[in-house]
């Protein structure tokens, strides 16, 4: 079929049984992490709220085009254009660019591996996986280690000698403040720097290589065919992150930014482009801190899950003696391991709220206490009042 091999294994009953015995305790330890994942994850976003609460009420917008040093130490927010006293520049392909960052993104034709496995069980217990191997050749950003697929003979991959890269400016400038590393990482906005054909030239100029320099698409092609590529070709593209307006709330401190460290725990840096305000910048940050938070819960759940399953699993193994038990047992461990990941993981998060928010978590609690009782009792009362109605309805 094609550039591809087959693989044929088999496994004994007694070594699946064997296998799953040793899943139990990867099964344990996963259970184990992600209970103590879980409660981390709630004091997490408990300590980010709070810290954004405190560094909400504490921020001040200041102008950027001059600098208070009254302001040092304090939790500003400042917008404004960013400047640069210099341009980047690729030196490998002679790429210059005005810009706060230049990245160049590389991809070489070669070899790649892709296997596909396909499991039956067999009457007795026992399983057999026919493995396929298949072999293509793709664009990718990363070498791919050849001599670790299953067949390398006729799929050897040339080194990578070109990487992909990032071209940064040092330090930069905001009106009046000075912007260095930490705070020029976060500012985003990168979009495509198309090359024009007429650049040809200066980049075959400053290339050292042996290949074939072409622009195809606004991008450079290292090969002697840009529609047949061969072994070892590269695409080579760029993006850009201009200058322009950013907001950026952050300590002020000797004319520049640093993080702002919070009573609650955490450092605020936080940048944006354009003109941003900053109830908005910390409204999206709270936004953010609860998409994490659900998203971790929603793994951990899910962890907790195949944790559990691993744990079931001999179940299955075992009445895989014949075939349909164990297919039958195995929807039934999936349903259970599915319950306890729910119950373990909610009681968990529960136990969490209590520890990280003993007030707030009593309040919802005996809200919750009241709530119940009241229709308890509206429900009592009703009841009590149907058959004083029912002679008078008779009359």
């Amino acid at each position: 079929m094609g550039d591809s091999i087959q693989e044929i294994t088999s496994v004994s009953w007694f070594g699946r049984i064997k296998r799953a015995v040793g899943g139990i305790v990867f099964g344990l330890l996963l259970i184990v992490l992600m209970v103590i994942g879980l409660f981390w994850n709630e004091g997490r976003a408990v300590q980010t709220a709070r810290s954004l609460a405190e560094g909400s009420g504490a921020v001040i917008s200041v102008g950027a085009d001059s600098i208070d040093a009254g302001n040092d130490g304090k939790l500003v927010h400042v917008t404004g254009a960013v400047t640069a006293s210099g341009g980047l520049a690729d030196p490998d392909f002679g790429i210059s660019a005005q810009g706060l960052r230049l990245s160049r993104s590389t991809e070489m034709y070669q070899w790649k591996e892709e296997q596909k496995s396909e499991t039956t069980k067999k009457l007795g217990g026992g399983e057999e996986t026919v493995t396929t191997y298949s072999y293509s050749k793709v664009w990718d950003d990363s070498q791919i280690n050849s001599s670790e697929f299953k067949k390398p003979d006729g799929h050897e991959n040339p080194p990578m000698e070109i990487h992909s890269k990032r071209f940064q400016i040092p330090d930069g400038k905001l009106g009046a403040f000075t912007l260095d590393r930490p705070v020029l990482d976060l500012i985003g906005g990168d979009k495509e720097f198309s090359l024009s054909p007429d650049q040809s030239a200066t980049i075959d100029a400053a290339y050292t290589g042996t290949k074939r320099v072409n622009i195809v698409d606004g991008k450079i092609y290292l090969g002697f065919n840009t529609t047949s590529p061969a072994l070892g070709d590269y695409r080579i593209g760029y993006e850009l992150a201009p200058l322009g307006l950013v907001s950026v709330v952050a300590r002020q401190a000797a004319g520049g930014f640093e993080p702002y460290q919070t009573k609650a725990g955490d450092q605020l840096l936080m940048v944006d482009i354009g003109n941003v305000l900053a109830e908005k910048m910390f409204a999206d940050a709270v936004s953010q801190n609860t998409l994490i938070t659900w998203l971790l819960r929603a793994a951990g759940l899910l962890l907790l899950a195949i944790g559990f399953a691993l744990l079931l699993s001999p179940i299955g193994v075992v009445l895989d003696i014949i075939p349909l038990l164990g297919s039958v047992a195995r929807m039934g461990t999936g349903i259970i391991a599915f319950f306890l990941a729910i119950l373990v993981g909610t009681t968990t998060m529960a136990i969490a709220w209590f520890w990280y928010r003993p007030v707030l978590a009593a309040g919802i609690l005996a809200a919750g206490v009241i709530a119940a009782a009241a229709v308890y009792y509206l429900g009592r009362s009703r009841g009590q009042a149907a058959p004083l109605a029912t002679p008078s309805a008779a009359t």
